[in-house]
């Protein structure tokens, strides 16, 4: 079964979410929906000090279902968060606890992570300069390299087939549902678990997003303080979080019965070539990568109906990514929704493409767009996008486009379709 150009049609079977508003899918879609807020003061650590006292941290999170006592202590929080939504991603697929034979062979893993093991590195580099280097753990250097998520992956769950990390700051995850995408339309692959994770709420990470002045200092209001597309908004919020797709060539997903959610389209990638931090004017160079996505879907940019926006509550990226949509969409913006999650979570970088494209499927599956928090006062480059001011909104949708953006000017689009069989 071919797509309009040629590959293998890709599709969703399962999903795993693990986020500040608590583990599982279902906890998440239905806490995102009603508008609830995952940010909080920081718990991680003592706060006081730092500009930004906030973060998006994961209620409760227990990796004992997945790894032992011995073998949490080995692997860096971010790959236990992976691998915790990895193991509701297989289940809700109905696949086996541990592939074998052929299924094994034909499963790979793609897991992005913008910062890998920070919390592991952050404590080993302060032992050699308290202790020495003859202090050190023999598994700091696994525990903090970035591959380790998806090398875990491999082994905890018995995938044999491609098996790497993308490393390409808040775009990492949506680079690895769209590389991943391509290894099964190549046919390299019949399944594919494909996500992120990210752990970066450690006083460093922090402080030096902070010092960057890139964080909210509205730590008197937590749940107020991430205000994508609003004018008041003042910086982004860090958090924590963990989310994978199950994607399956559309031949193997029926042929085993499986539960299909969405159809995976098309998958642009590109540089804006411009500037570390600031995006390209006009956000041309996320405009090239949703023209490319939607070209190899087939699809015209009026067929969109919602948009998984990226909006992190920063002034420059907010605004100039809804000129870039509005660019995409032209006359037809009245009819495109626009979401941002980040408004309910805050920002989990490596992890934020995954997380959002899980949100959206839920979006498309159910017919309601979740709301974007704390958008009193919208952003004059809107124009006639709805914005999905503070509740959510019922609606028919059939295609979406979720964007991803890091800093080095990448970027990652995907579009997704609801599956009609």
């Amino acid at each position: 079964m071919t797509d309009r150009a040629g590959g293998r049609r890709v599709v969703v079977t399962g999903l795993g979410a693990v986020t500040p508003l608590g583990s599982g899918v279902a906890l998440f879609w239905e806490r995102l929906v009603s508008g609830a807020s995952g940010v909080r003061r920081i718990s991680h650590f003592d706060p006081a000090g730092l500009a930004s006292q906030i973060a998006g941290e994961v209620p409760d999170f227990d990796p004992s279902g997945v790894l032992d006592r011995k073998e949490m202590r080995r692997n860096d929080r971010s790959t236990q968060l992976a691998l915790v939504a990895t193991r509701e991603a297989l289940d809700d697929a109905a696949l086996p606890g541990r592939l074998e034979g052929r299924l094994a062979a034909q499963t790979g893993v793609l897991m992005g992570s913008g910062l890998g093991g920070s919390g592991t590195l952050i404590d080993q580099i302060t032992i050699v300069a308290t202790s020495g280097a003859g202090r050190l753990s023999p598994f700091f250097i696994p525990m903090a390299i970035a591959n380790m998520p998806a090398g875990m992956a491999g082994i905890v769950f018995g995938a044999l087939g491609p098996n790497y990390s993308t490393t390409s700051a808040c775009a990492s995850s949506g680079h690895a549902i769209g590389e991943a995408f391509e290894i099964i339309r190549r046919s390299d692959a019949d399944v594919m678990v494909a996500g992120g994770c990210e752990a970066p709420v450690h006083a460093a990470i922090v402080g030096g997003f902070a010092a960057m002045r890139a964080l909210s200092t509205r730590n008197d209001d937590p749940p107020a303080a991430s205000r994508p597309f609003d004018a008041g908004r003042d910086g982004f919020v860090v958090a924590e979080g963990a989310a994978v797709l199950i994607l399956e060539e559309l031949g193997h997903a029926q042929r085993r019965g499986a539960r299909v959610y969405a159809e995976v389209c098309g998958y642009g990638a590109s540089a804006d070539g411009y500037h570390i931090t600031t995006p390209s004017p006009g956000g041309a160079g996320a405009l090239r990568a949703a023209r490319r996505a939607l070209q190899k879907a087939g699809l015209k940019a009026q067929r969109i109906d919602l948009v998984s926006a990226h909006a992190t509550s920063t002034a420059e990226g907010d605004p100039t990514e809804l000129m870039a949509i509005n660019s995409l969409v032209g006359d037809a913006a009245g009819g495109v929704s626009v979401t941002a999650t980040k408004s309910s979570i805050g920002h989990t970088l490596g992890a934020a493409g995954a997380v959002a494209a899980v949100a959206t499927i839920k979006s498309l599956e159910a017919g309601m767009v979740p709301p974007t928090l704390n958008l009193l006062d919208p952003d004059e480059q809107a124009g006639d996008l709805d914005l999905t001011p503070l509740q959510a909104r019922r609606r028919d949708l059939q295609v979406a486009l979720v964007n991803s953006f890091g800093f080095g000017g990448q970027n990652a689009a995907l579009i997704l379709r609801r599956w009609d069989d």
